[in-house]
């Protein structure tokens, strides 16, 4: 779904106590519009307050309410900055109304904070009657907790999240502006309801697009609509260009689009400097120029070649991401990194240069081959327990129907796992503030494990795998994982038929492949591990002794 352009409309989403209303207005003073509160319209229709209508109506007569209120708010000719109540947004109906008549913007704020402003409210009025109960519990924290975590997937598909524990609500209203003025006016693609995410980076905004069957159908409109005047440059390996390299240039063709294509052999051997010279050499020989854009159609090794080509020649030309793997669609497509591996480490050269476009067919994985998909599965269950608990018992209820890859389910997790990503991106594209670095879950041990097997024994997935139950390990003797999360990590990724353990790989060589880690900051690793399922947080000062204990607990002889 795309955000209209010819409506300037702001809704703004979030669970109860993130200051929703107080922002609103002071968003609506800044930019001379108006200012409407869903609670507060309801609350005048009814003629009685909101914790009346759930007391005496019932929340059935409240949410229908809700529905009509929004709907007509989406339909004002005026400017409006909107504030909706906590629970708009578990209607799909609503939510995807929102996202398609205005900029939606997520307001987060820590449970404790939550808890806090919630507390403070002498009255409890409008939606936040409902979290009277919580207010009342013996643990008021876990259940503002629980069900904040229950509908964080849904928050995490606005186009812009803003962060509040640290703000006052005048620079929410700012960053809230500067959000609004830089990409409220940004999409006017196609109106695809198969829009699912939108990534707001310092370049610019833009779409993550994901279906089943839509490779041929959809990207040569898509790159058409997003105004490329040049010509669009695919790369692939061997792997992929027959089916779906092959299908880029028919789409491509379709739309009236000119195109080359270009193949080099499948596998990570591929992912060095010479690989990219041979590019840059054709590209060069195709007198490529600055108007021309990339497209990536492939798996990981693939987006991460051919984004280093794409950010590096000429200074940098458009790149579109196409991914064919399951790791490529939710993770390596989304968030710029880019890059080469050199003898002595992973990814040591790169660049962050992000796309203007990710298109995700899912349709594609029916033809990975089995190891391969399921390796793709260790991403997603990562971000489940980093992230999102919810995610984790989708997993563990629907584990036949993704390993199927029943194209409704599949397709709906995988874009679950795509708003995750997108969501963690916009809010630190470069690794600057913490949050992105969570992001690398299971990948120290597991990157250490990939290089010290020779990245040709293990698959990404496959040492990520073994990394998070070694993360998890190192988190239980250190107090900080409970044993409960490791036991429900072990039990996912074995359901899964992920290795969790290695065999025949020096633990000298592990330790030398990690020292050499480009997250290391001062010598030290800066570890991320969990404290409990779908939070993640980072640990430093971990006395090596206890990671070569971990090692060796890994170690399968």
């Amino acid at each position: 779904m795309t955000v209209s352009t010819d409506k300037k409309r702001i809704f703004l989403i979030g669970f109860s106590g993130t200051g929703k209303s107080s922002a609103g207005r002071v968003i609506a003073n800044i930019l001379g519009w108006e200012f409407k509160d869903v609670d507060e319209l309801i609350s005048l229709r009814l003629g009685k307050s909101i914790e009346k209508i759930f007391s005496e109506d019932g929340e059935s007569v409240f949410r229908d309410q809700e529905v009509l209120v929004i709907n007509e708010l989406s339909n004002e000719t005026n400017s409006i900055v909107i504030s909706t109540g906590a629970g708009a947004v578990t209607s799909e109906s609503t939510l995807e109304l929102l996202k398609s008549t205005g900029f939606v913007i997520n307001l987060e704020a820590s449970p404790e904070l939550i808890y806090q402003r919630l507390s403070n409210i002498h009255e409890v009025n409008g939606a936040e009657a409902m979290v009277r109960p919580l207010l009342s519990s013996s643990d008021p924290i876990n259940r503002i907790r629980g069900l904040k975590s229950e509908r964080q997937f849904l928050y995490m598909s606005a186009h812009w999240t803003i962060h509040t524990d640290q703000m006052s609500t005048g620079q929410v209203a700012n960053e809230a502006v500067r959000a609004w003025r830089k990409n409220g006016n940004y999409f006017n693609l196609t109106g695809s309801p198969n829009v699912v995410s939108v990534v707001n980076a310092e370049s610019g905004s833009y779409p993550v697009v994901v279906g089943w069957n839509i490779l041929e159908e959809q990207l040569g409109s898509h790159v058409h609509g997003l105004g490329i005047k040049g010509r669009a440059h695919i790369i692939c390996d061997s792997n992929v260009v027959h089916p779906y390299g092959r299908s880029a240039q028919r789409s491509l063709h379709n739309a009236g689009i000119e195109m080359t294509l270009f193949t080099f052999p499948a596998g990570e051997a591929s992912k060095n400097l010479k690989t990219v010279e041979t590019i840059y050499e054709w590209l060069a020989s195709k007198r490529v120029e600055r108007g021309d854009v990339v497209i990536a159609v492939g798996g990981g090794v693939v987006g991460d070649v051919a984004g280093y080509v794409a950010s590096t020649i000429l200074r940098g030309i458009k790149l579109i991401h196409v991914p064919t793997s399951l790791t490529a669609m939710v993770d390596s497509s989304i968030g710029g990194k880019t890059g080469v591996d050199l003898p002595v480490g992973k990814n040591l050269i790169g660049a962050f240069h992000q796309p203007i476009m990710v298109l995700a067919d899912v349709a594609a994985l029916k033809t990975l081959p089995q190891r391969v998909l399921k390796e793709g599965w260790a991403e997603a269950i990562k971000h489940g327990f980093a992230f999102d608990e919810t995610l984790v018992e989708i997993y563990e209820n629907e584990l036949e129907m993704l390993l199927g890859l029943d194209p409704e389910v599949t397709t709906s997790v995988i874009s679950k796992n795509i708003k995750i990503k997108s969501d963690i991106v916009t809010n630190d594209e470069r690794e600057v503030y913490g949050l992105r670095q969570l992001l690398n879950y299971g990948h120290t041990i597991g990157h250490g494990v990939e290089a010290a097997a020779g990245y040709d024994r293990y698959l990404h997935g496959e040492a990520v795998s073994i990394g998070m139950i070694g993360a998890a390990k190192l988190g239980e003797i250190l107090s900080v994982t409970p044993i409960e999360v490791v036991n429900r990590l072990i039990e996912l990724i074995t359901r899964f038929d992920l290795p969790v353990n290695y065999t025949d790989v020096s633990i000298d060589d592990i330790q030398a492949a990690m020292s050499r880690d480009k997250k290391m900051l001062s010598g030290e690793i800066s570890w991320v591990l969990l404290d409990a399922v779908g939070h993640a947080m980072t640990y430093k000062g971990v006395d090596q002794a206890i990671v070569l204990q971990v090692l060796k607990e890994l170690s399968k002889t």
